[in-house]
């Protein structure tokens, strides 16, 4: 599968979805561990890194159908997803599970209607792109997200560009302003585990919602920006070890539950 990086591991899948603008290899600092649990997979998704299906005409299910072929592919396993990815794992959970014995979904939500990307184009459109080298790129984002985007570029003639294009981006979120998708967490039947960044641009309270509604452990991580591998790596490792060991979250430096809900400092 031209679209799939397979990282090493043995036993179930684990498979890693990306975020918008992301793309599988960003997942690598998380594969050194991972693959103790799993042979861990991670995959372009349609009009991002180099996957094969190009445009801007993709709707959230054409998303979930290639998670399901992979999985399919691979065997059954745990799907962690980040953003976009989490809203594609819970697609995949409630419409294949018997291919999916476990969800993590780290900073998404189910019902973003009536957003719009119009606040987006004025945040790409302050990028300075193409970036004269990696580290500008590096120096733009920072230290935490830095090395995410590095990872999503392609050096040119001019510099380096994004490699998907952003107009297509703006088509796949479009769709989530428009449609909810409380029917698929309602569906799912496996263990989850929802990880919320304490500064997330999702609705409030949402999140906490999906894991009450399929019966998961809702982790709300302080200090943490939306790419919460990233920004609070030990916790989310922690949490994540919990999870695919079959034990109770607990989380290291402490966590106070309350409820099916944990909220960590970071």
């Amino acid at each position: 599968m031209d679209d799939v990086i397979d990282f090493g591991g043995q036993g179930r899948t684990i498979l890693l979805l990306h975020g918008l603008m992301g793309r599988a290899t960003t997942w690598w600092p998380l594969t050194r561990w991972l693959t103790r649990y799993g042979r861990v997979v991670a995959m372009d998704a349609r009009s991002h890194g180099r996957s094969r299906h190009r445009g801007s005409t993709w709707r959230t299910p054409d998303f979930v159908a290639d998670a399901a072929e992979v999985l399919s592919h691979y065997g059954p396993g745990v799907v962690i997803g980040h953003s976009m990815g989490g809203l594609h794992g819970l697609g995949v959970a409630a419409t294949h599970p018997s291919l999916v014995h476990g969800l993590v979904v780290e900073d998404m939500a189910v019902d973003l209607r009536g957003r719009t990307v119009d606040a987006w184009r004025g945040l790409f459109d302050a990028w300075p792109v193409p970036f004269r080298s990696l580290a500008h790129l590096h120096e733009f984002f920072g230290p935490v997200v830095g090395p995410y985007f590095a990872e999503c570029v392609e050096e040119r003639a001019d510099g380096y560009h994004l490699l998907s294009e952003v107009d297509d981006l703006f088509a796949i979120a479009a769709e989530w302003g428009r449609e909810e998708y409380w029917s698929w967490v309602d569906a799912v039947r496996c263990p989850m585990l929802v990880v919320e960044a304490e500064h997330t641009a999702m609705p409030p309270g949402q999140q906490a919602e999906i894991a009450r509604r399929a019966g998961g452990v809702h982790l709300l991580v302080e200090g943490a920006g939306h790419l919460v591998h990233a920004s609070a790596p030990d916790l989310f490792r922690g949490a994540v070890e919990a999870f695919l060991s079959g034990q109770e979250v607990d989380l290291p430096g402490g966590g106070v539950q309350d409820g099916d809900s944990r909220h960590a400092g970071a």
